[in-house]
């Protein structure tokens, strides 16, 4: 769906995206992920065929970049992280002009549509200039979704929105990526890339890694496993490190740490251990690192 080979941007001197070879992957939701300054925004800009780049090759949906560039355009829908309305019209309106531009077949229908479905109808003869800038947000959001594209990048979609709305955009996203949309989504969020993103990657002009969110847990830290027990003591410790799939145990106040692979399959194996041993469980559980832990590890190795 979207195919980069060594896409690079220069500004004068200033090298912000360096070498990026990436393919997504239809009807995926993609995660593009990194600090401020990273590059993200110039990529977004490049594969949307807002600005050229300065060399290497992409395809988006089928077509080449700087060679179909109209066709591409057509074809995606963006919201970027600043995005601009007009701001004495009405909402519906703000729409209306778009839904022309896109020659959809029934604008008025297509515009009551994604009004609704963003909570936005009832303030539909409002300018836009008196949205809130969560509401801005939303209706930037149904502009960039309006004439249905098979591609979608979103630039930040739930900065600057409260709990509630955020949480209705990422539900809109799910209903998209149901519906076999392909989603490229930049976020500083990342509780919120990890609840919405099949693979991720981490940028810093190029790329560090992509893969899924729980495929970077297991390959930077395994999974730990939290047994609760009424005593604990060292001997505890080392029968279960001797055991061939653990990787590390380790004791912490009454409960034993352990590190290994596949919990699912390895537990019961560790819990007969213990209770052979008179050990008294009082329950499990797992520690599961967040994706601000592996995205915070990717940065300081990069």
């Amino acid at each position: 769906m979207i195919i980069t080979e060594n896409l690079t941007k220069k500004f004068n001197t200033t090298l912000a995206v360096d070498k990026l070879s990436l393919q997504v992957k239809e009807g995926e939701v993609f995660g593009f992920l990194g600090p401020n300054g990273a590059g993200k925004t110039t990529t977004v800009r490049m594969l949307t065929a807002l600005i050229k780049p300065t060399s290497g090759t992409a395809t988006v949906n089928g077509s080449i970049l700087g060679k179909q560039n109209q066709a591409i355009r057509q074809n995606v829908g963006i919201l970027t992280e600043n995005p601009g309305m007009y701001d004495n019209l009405s909402a519906e309106y703000n729409l209306q002009i778009y839904a022309n531009l896109y020659d959809i077949k029934n604008p008025n229908g297509q515009v009551e549509k994604y009004l609704r479905m963003l909570g936005l109808w009832d303030r539909r003869n409002d300018e836009a200039g008196s949205f809130s800038k969560g509401m801005k947000q939303k209706l930037a959001i149904a502009r960039a979704i309006l004439h249905e594209p098979r591609i979608l990048f979103l630039d930040e979609p739930t900065a600057a929105l409260d709990p509630e709305a955020a949480h209705m955009v990422r539900e809109f996203i799910e209903e998209l990526r149901k519906e076999g949309r392909t989603i490229f989504l930049t976020t500083h969020n990342l509780d919120e890339a990890d609840r919405l993103c099949d693979r991720i990657g981490v940028f810093k002009s190029h790329m560090l890694v992509v893969d899924s969110p729980e495929n970077l847990r297991m390959q930077l830290f395994g999974r730990k496993v939290v047994i609760h027990l009424r005593q604990v003591d060292s001997g505890m410790e080392k029968l279960v490190g001797m055991l061939p799939f653990v990787r590390e145990a380790h004791i912490i106040e009454d409960k034993l740490l352990v590190n290994l692979d596949n919990p699912e399959r390895d537990n019961p194996d560790i819990i007969r251990a213990l209770v052979t041993a008179g050990a008294d469980i009082q329950f499990v559980g797992e520690l599961r690192r967040s994706l601000e832990d592996v995205y915070l590890e990717l940065i300081k190795k990069a």
